[in-house]
């Protein structure tokens, strides 16, 4: 008994110590009224920190007080949600003190919304909302049971007898299914644009684009041979070509390139936000391309390319959008300001929802 009680003496200073040694509490980022935003990071025994993000055109320096507490005041900011990390001591790292994540396999970024003074395409509105459901399908493609988020419009009853056009919305390279809802706010901004009457209600399904280490090509097949079946057996939705649409970014857009144009008949809109194109599949389905114009036209309701002029795409995605045109293929393209980045994104988004299913 002497020495249970000697053992519990030494486990309780024990915890009293490592709770003195936690660090305290930290409200990071705080976004103030005029969208500057203040950082902090705290480390006693870090050499250097800065924070790094797409609001910035350099890394900015935080210094350290005598707490061993970081900070760093930036901005004023222009109202948008931007993926940000710190790095210490060369290491990049998100913010430890900030529950929202950027959903990615290789970036290890957090993320700051910072609201404007008038409303944003993807803000939080008070108007009806839908549901994000996280689901399950076999994929006989791949070999596997994978992962993908399906939003389903407000109003939505399963067991109605209305049907729903279906939005395919693929996320970039390194993202992950989560990245359309997380960073993209594709469920807000549909929700937004549905409440105004400006989209069609819709179903969106935002699936698992990478497949490594299979072939790339085995998406396209996933898609068409297991997905959309999938879906079709679990919602009630319009199952014609004329209600199903797939878009996508960057990688993601080059999906939704190789997808869309090889299968006409099942995708009468195609919308591809600032496609990367230097892949394998794309180059098989496209260096050589004849397409019969005349049907391929007569099928596709909307064909779009957007892209941002400071995009390190931009000029492949022009060339792109050339060589569509010279195969007499019909494409709008929306080129506009701005880089690679989702802010841009969310706008190639809510341009090309408020078009599709509406003709």
């Amino acid at each position: 008994m002497k020495y249970s009680i000697i053992t519990m003496v030494f486990a309780f200073l024990g915890a009293i110590t490592t709770f003195a040694q936690r660090p305290p509490f930290i409200s990071s980022p705080d976004v103030h009224p005029d969208s500057r935003v203040t950082f902090k990071y705290y480390s006693k025994t870090a050499k250097k920190v800065m924070v790094s993000g797409e609001f910035l055109t350099a890394p900015q320096a935080m210094t350290r007080d005598t707490s061993g507490l970081w900070s760093v005041t930036v901005g004023p900011v222009e109202p948008d949600i931007y993926p940000y990390s710190f790095v210490v001591d060369s290491v990049q790292i998100a913010d430890p003190n900030n529950k929202y994540i950027f959903a990615n396999e290789r970036f290890k970024r957090s993320i700051v919304d910072i609201p404007g003074k008038t409303t944003l395409e993807h803000s939080l509105q008070n108007v009806p909302h839908g549901k994000i459901s996280y689901r399950y399908y076999k994929s006989k493609t791949l070999g596997t049971t994978r992962q993908l988020l399906v939003y389903t419009p407000p109003g939505f009853n399963s067991n109605g007898t209305k049907k729903y056009p279906v939005l395919y919305l693929i996320h970039g390279g390194s993202d992950t299914e989560e990245t359309w809802t997380k960073v993209g706010r594709a469920n807000l901004i549909a929700d937004n644009l549905i409440s105004q009457g400006k989209a069609v209600p819709m179903i969106i399904v935002m699936p698992y684009g990478n497949v490594r280490p299979a072939p790339m090509p085995d998406f396209t097949k996933d898609v068409v041979n297991d997905i959309i079946p999938f879906v079709e057996s679990n919602y009630p939705v319009l199952t014609d070509s004329h209600h199903r649409a797939v878009a996508g970014f960057s990688v993601g857009g080059g999906q939704t390139l190789n997808i869309g144009l090889t299968n006409t008949d099942k995708f009468a809109y195609i919308c591809s936000y600032a496609p990367y194109t230097a892949t394998e599949e794309f180059q098989k389905n496209f260096s050589n391309y004849s397409p019969d114009a005349n049907k391929v036209n007569s099928q596709l309701k909307l064909f779009t390319i957007s892209v941002g002029t400071e995009d390190f795409l931009y000029e492949s995605v022009k060339k792109n959008i050339a060589m569509f045109e010279e195969k007499k293929i019909h494409v709008k393209s929306y080129i506009v300001p701005g880089g690679h980045t989702w802010m841009n994104c969310k706008q190639y988004l809510t341009t090309t929802m408020q078009e599709i299913f509406k003709n």
